[in-house]
């Protein structure tokens, strides 16, 4: 298992400020969930679900594990798969999707389509991007609206809007 790169906590901070009026019973999914930070702190701040995607055994067990001790299991529900097979499954729309996968694999260029083109978004939901600052945002679809943009250290990361009238 690679060594697990967190959303550094200002970076967390701020996202969290960003979606403060957002959050309250939304559906959420954490598709590169790792330590699983995000998502849980979308639960721990009122989202009804999150769905966590975590590929690796351990960090998936880990991640189960703590939702059991903030019992949050009854709200999270943890999928041990990679992002590109959980994608491939019928989808019901999420709220709020974290897009935040490893470092140097110009991921986002992969999944922001694949989010797209599935039943995956619910209109005018918010999807948070995280990569490499120095990567830059790939080109966002048509009916994306990107809302906020900044970064951080190495990090950066953006907040865009699903606009369903495009």
């Amino acid at each position: 298992m690679p060594a697990l790169r967190p959303t550094p906590d200002r970076v967390r901070e701020t996202l969290f400020n960003w979606l403060q009026h957002s959050l309250g019973g939304t559906r959420c999914l954490d598709l590169f969930a790792g330590s699983g930070a995000l998502g849980l702190e979308a639960l721990s701040r009122g989202a009804a679900e999150v769905v966590f995607v975590e590929q690796f055994p351990a960090a998936a067990r880990t991640l189960q594990e703590q939702l059991v001790r903030l019992g949050g299991d009854g709200k999270g529900r943890v999928m041990e798969m990679g992002a590109a097979r959980f994608l491939r499954a019928p989808a019901k729309p999420f709220d709020i999707v974290f897009l935040d996968p490893p470092f140097g694999k110009n991921a986002l260029a992969e999944y922001v389509p694949m989010l797209d083109s599935g039943n995956w978004l619910a209109p005018s939901g918010l999807v948070y991007l995280e990569n490499e600052r120095n990567a830059g945002l790939p080109p966002l679809p048509a009916r994306w609206e990107l809302l906020k943009s900044k970064s951080a250290g190495e990090v950066g990361y953006h907040l865009a809007r699903i606009n369903g009238s495009i």
